[in-house]
């Protein structure tokens, strides 16, 4: 299939040519038809597939000729917002259709100055546009395709009463767009509750890796885990490396290490600022830095072209999540590396991870940095047998039968 099979606007058809694209994805041909239909439509597609234009074709078709406000996407974070609101100004190039993009974390003043002047789509995070429309800088009225980018990302983190809120100011006759890389309980609920007769495009699985992903386990000493970074680093050919850490904290510590072993990195997590978040992105995007160190606000909406290796550092805690960050590289059909690093404490939670997949990760050892399970079984035993001694001494030559509970539980356990 061609793009001409799925758009017959020449304005269209030409800025699809000027962005690249030559030929569909799975789920841009399926989703696409059934959107230009009026039907209301679940996609659910791996990160990385097209799903965004196979939203933004059919909502821009159907936006051409008309006034007004008529396009409303909400999207769960900052970065993937600006992602959305650029591909939809790229697509509209040729269009007289404006694209307004309502975020946090920026001055107010422009963005209203944009609402007022009118915009025909507008991209937005719930946060700052229930705001806006708290304050009556923004009318919801007319607005005809409602599009949920992410829709399990936006319930994870929290945004369920917001959308709630801002559900009550869009029209209920309208047709509704979800797109989500997962399909849990909490957002199969909130489809039914907020679309008509759903069609569900499923173009992979939820929770599937792209095909181009290699997956390594490392397993590490946590103590271990930056200087098994660095010698990765030091002594491999990665291109581009966006590295995940649970914490902010943990990801400004490892980047001051990073920069002190003389490699190139910057750091990006919720504590940064627009403007230091803006250039951190554009320095890794550019290539003048090499690694890019991030709390899980990057796991979605980063498309950044030539990631070749996302490494796990801290295990993610939920499953899903594990796919949304790998997914970051291997996009459009290229190839990538995902290595995650595995300390004991991790074990279980990559379990899981496996579970979802549905095969093993294969595990890559490196001398010097790999944990010894017996040892670190008899290291977490020494303060139970310590307590057992201690309460040896003091019961003298009791029998096991005149133990507590607690105190046969901690002989056991330490055999």
């Amino acid at each position: 299939m061609r793009f001409e099979d799925l758009t017959d606007r020449e304005e269209l058809l030409r800025a699809v040519r000027q962005m690249g694209w030559t030929r569909p994805t799975v789920i841009q041909t399926r989703a696409i038809p059934a959107a230009k239909t009026g039907r209301d439509v679940i996609g659910i597609a791996q990160t990385g597939t097209g799903k965004t234009a196979s939203f933004l074709l059919p909502s821009l078709e159907k936006q051409i000729g008309v006034d007004g406000l008529r396009t409303l996407v909400l999207c769960p974070t900052r970065e993937l917002a600006q992602q959305v609101a650029a591909d939809a100004r790229d697509l509209a190039k040729y269009l007289d259709t404006d694209v307004g993009e309502i975020v946090g974390g920026v001055a107010y003043g422009p963005q209203i100055r944009d609402l007022r002047a009118g915009v025909h789509v507008l991209v937005a995070t719930p946060g700052r546009l229930l705001d806006h429309i708290e304050r009556g800088n923004v009318s919801l009225s007319e607005v005809q395709v409602l599009i949920l980018d992410e829709a399990d990302r936006m319930l994870d983190m929290g945004f369920r009463p917001q959308i709630d809120a801002i559900l009550k100011h869009v029209p209920k006759k309208r047709q509704t767009l979800l797109y989500s890389a997962t399909m849990p309980n909490g957002v199969h609920a909130m489809a039914l509750r907020i679309m008509n007769d759903p069609v569900r495009i499923e173009a992979t699985p939820s929770g599937t890796v792209a095909d181009g992903v290699e997956q390594k386990a490392y397993p590490v000493e946590p103590r271990k885990k930056a200087a098994l970074l660095v010698e990765l680093l030091q002594q491999t050919h990665w291109d581009q490396v966006l590295v995940f850490t649970a914490t902010k904290a943990g990801a400004d510590v490892l980047n001051a290490r990073l920069d002190h072993a003389g490699i190139k990195v910057a750091v990006l997590h919720g504590d940064r600022d627009m403007k230091q978040r803006r250039k951190a992105l554009d320095l890794f995007a550019g290539g003048e830095v090499t690694v890019l160190v991030a709390t899980d606000v990057a796991q979605r909406g980063l498309d950044i072209e030539g990631i070749s290796h996302v490494v796990n550092y801290d295990v993610p805690r939920n499953p899903e999540d594990y796919v949304h960050r790998i997914g970051r590289t291997a996009r459009a059909g290229a190839t990538g590396t995902a290595v995650t690093f595995v300390t004991a404490a991790e074990f279980m939670a990559v379990r899981d991870i496996e579970k979802l997949l549905g095969y093993p990760i294969e595990r890559v050892s490196l001398e010097g940095y790999d944990w010894d399970p017996g040892r670190e079984a008899a290291e977490a035993a020494r303060p139970a047998r310590a307590a057992v001694n201690r309460t040896g001494r003091r019961m003298g030559t009791r029998s096991t039968a005149e133990l507590t509970p607690e105190q046969l539980q901690a002989l056991l356990s330490v055999g």
